[in-house]
Formats: C-alpha cells, sequence, structure tokens
C-alpha cells in the first residue's frame, strides 16, 4: 500500500475520488498475495497492482461501480471463470480482491 501513497495524495489533492481493490484471500496459486492493492480514481487512473495486469481491467469496471454507488464489493476470479479467464488469469488458483471507496 505504502507504494500507492504518493499517487493518492497527489489525486486526492487534485480532488479526486479514490478507490482501493486489495487482494484478501488466494486459493492455490495467484499472481499475487493478500494485501496487493492498487488505487483507481475517478478519471479511471490506476496505480500498483493486484495481478500483474491480468485482472486490472476488470477491477477499473468495478471501481466504476462503487464511484456510481458508495458500495463496497468482493470479487472472485479464478482459472475457471470465464471473465479472469478472458483476461489471463491461467495461474490454476483463485483470488478475492475487495473494493472500496477511500474514505480518508
Amino acid at each position: 500500500m505504502r507504494d500507492l501513497l504518493d499517487d493518492i495524495d497527489r489525486w486526492r489533492a487534485a480532488g479526486c475520488a479514490v478507490v482501493i481493490a486489495r487482494v484478501v484471500d488466494v486459493d492455490g496459486s495467484g499472481p499475487r498475495g493478500p494485501g496487493a492493492a492498487m488505487a483507481i480514481n475517478d478519471r479511471l487512473e490506476v496505480t500498483g497492482s493486484v495481478s500483474g495486469g491480468c485482472i486490472e481491467g476488470a477491477l477499473v469496471t468495478a471501481a466504476e461501480e462503487v464511484f456510481e454507488t458508495g458500495e463496497r464489493s468482493v470479487h472472485t476470479f479464478g482459472y475457471s471463470d470465464s471473465d479472469a479467464f478472458s483476461v489471463g488469469l491461467t495461474c490454476g488458483g483463485t483470488i478475492r480482491v475487495f473494493v472500496e471507496p477511500l474514505d480518508w
């Protein structure tokens, strides 16, 4: 998360809303472990990574929903998930990502 702070601070100073997506669970093999995080601002700029690029696009879409509703959500991606497979999550495991608005 520390690697995201400079960008988050800059975005917040510019008046942007920010959503955080964080890996909260990995079953089997995963590209990154629990705690890996990315931030998305309301201009859809991204910093950080939760999967090395495999599912970040899907999480930008999830962030758009959070910006619209303010509701937190959990997203699950795995080898058998057609969305994850189509974006390249072929590591054989399943990851769960918690997406929430940044409130501070």
